[in-house]
Order: C-alpha cells, then sequence, then structure tokens
C-alpha cells in the first residue's frame, strides 16, 4: 500500500528557453528545455514554506534529464559537422594563399580536400574566385606568391620576392576564429588529420615553402596541437607511404 509522505521537498520547475542541442545521455541532437526552479516544503503533500531556488538546469525533452548549463557548450551533430566543413575550408584557401595555385597538382588536391570535407560542388574556378576576393580585403589573407591566382588575377596576390608575409596577423585571426572553437570537440586524431590535409596539399607541388611552413604552424597551434607534434606531422606528411 502506498505511503504518503508526511514531508518533504517539492520542486516547481519554468521554463525560460528552449532550443536543440547534443544530448550526453540520449548520445545525438534533442530540444532542450531551460528551466529554474523553486523548491517547497511539503506537509501531506501541500506545498508550504519556500526552501530556495533549483538550477538553471538543462533539460532534454527526451529522455528528461537534467544537465548543468555547460551542456550547451557542445555543438550539436548538424553544428560540429558544419565547423569541420569551414575549417577545412579555411585551412584550405589558407595554404593556397601562402603557396600559390599555379600547380595543377596542387589544385587538384585542394578541390578534393574541400569535396571530402562536404562541399561537393566545389571546383577550382570557385576556389580561384574566393581567393581573389578574399585577397581583395585586405582584412583577411592577404598576401602570396607571384601568379597564385593567375587564371583569375594575375599578380593580384604577389609582392616583390613572392611568398606571404610569414603568418601575418589578419591570416593568424582568420585561422585561429575558424579552428580553436572547433579544436575541444575533436579527438587528438582528427585534429592531426586536419593539419595533414593542408600539409598534402602544400607538398602537392614539392617540399614545404616557408611561407606554407609558417601557416601550418599555426593552423597547428589554433588545433591545439604542441609545437613538437605540429613539426612531427609535418615531417611525416612528406615521406611516403
Amino acid at each position: 500500500m502506498h505511503k504518503l509522505a508526511v514531508v518533504g521537498v517539492r520542486t516547481s520547475w519554468r521554463t525560460v528557453a528552449d532550443g536543440e542541442f547534443f544530448c550526453p545521455e540520449c548520445g545525438g541532437d534533442r530540444n532542450y528545455l531551460r528551466r529554474t526552479g523553486r523548491r517547497r516544503l511539503t506537509v501531506l503533500g501541500l506545498p508550504l514554506l519556500p526552501r530556495g531556488t533549483a538550477g538553471p538546469v538543462v533539460e532534454c525533452s527526451a529522455c528528461r534529464g537534467h544537465f548543468a548549463l555547460d551542456a550547451l557548450d557542445h555543438p550539436t551533430t548538424t553544428r560540429f559537422s558544419a565547423m569541420l566543413r569551414d575549417a577545412v575550408h579555411t585551412v584550405t584557401l589558407a595554404v593556397l594563399a601562402a603557396g600559390g595555385t599555379t600547380s595543377p597538382g596542387v589544385r587538384s588536391t585542394a578541390v578534393g580536400t574541400v569535396r571530402a570535407a562536404g562541399f561537393a560542388d566545389c571546383t577550382e574556378d570557385q576556389l580561384l574566385t574566393l581567393l581573389a576576393a578574399l585577397a581583395a580585403d585586405t582584412g583577411r589573407l592577404p598576401g602570396a606568391h607571384d601568379g597564385a591566382l593567375s587564371r583569375t588575377a594575375p599578380g593580384s596576390l604577389g609582392r616583390p620576392g613572392g611568398g606571404l608575409d610569414p603568418c601575418g596577423t589578419a591570416l593568424a585571426i582568420e585561422l585561429h576564429e575558424a579552428l580553436e572553437p572547433l579544436a575541444p570537440h575533436l579527438a587528438p586524431a582528427g585534429r592531426e588529420s586536419l593539419l595533414l590535409q593542408g600539409a598534402r596539399i602544400a607538398l602537392a607541388d614539392g617540399p614545404y615553402l616557408p611561407s606554407e611552413r609558417e601557416v601550418l604552424t599555426t593552423v597547428g597551434t589554433a588545433l591545439l596541437l604542441c609545437p613538437d607534434d605540429t613539426a612531427r606531422l609535418l615531417a611525416a606528411a612528406r615521406t611516403p607511404s
């Protein structure tokens, strides 16, 4: 026979926001309610005296689990996929801006890398046009080798002597903005893979140029790789498998 508790504490929850998050209990994207609560002392099931506040918590609409607000810091599966695609795209553009696009092998490797990341319709012309547009924006991806964009704007990224100013401030900011929010959510193997994708583009026409190595070192830093690991990976990428 069920017995009614004489004295207890009951929490009344109030929803203050909602949205979508990655539920750690369900293991996938779910809707959530952000809730706050008030505790009350109950006697014979009747709420009487206030006993403070509860929460705020994130409540999964599927499993009804309650989680701390930092659960919202984890990107949803959809958002994570978009962040990864954008990261690969940014690394590709940075390497191309540093080393140039005159080599067919470089262009082909770059397009294949971007397509594999999720931009299935990417073409050489699209990458070259975007590089030219970024070069025209003085705040993004400045400098590159003479003739890097010869198919769209000859010499538009060049400077006397060729090459990207080593890890220029604007370029470093561009890479950090794309990679730093993603890095904590990638396993070490995933961060290494992203660096190696950029390295393979740079090596498609021969050894690293100094400007390419500078860019790839910045990529490693933004991905939270230690300098020794970055150097090891860049050296390994040069060794035929």
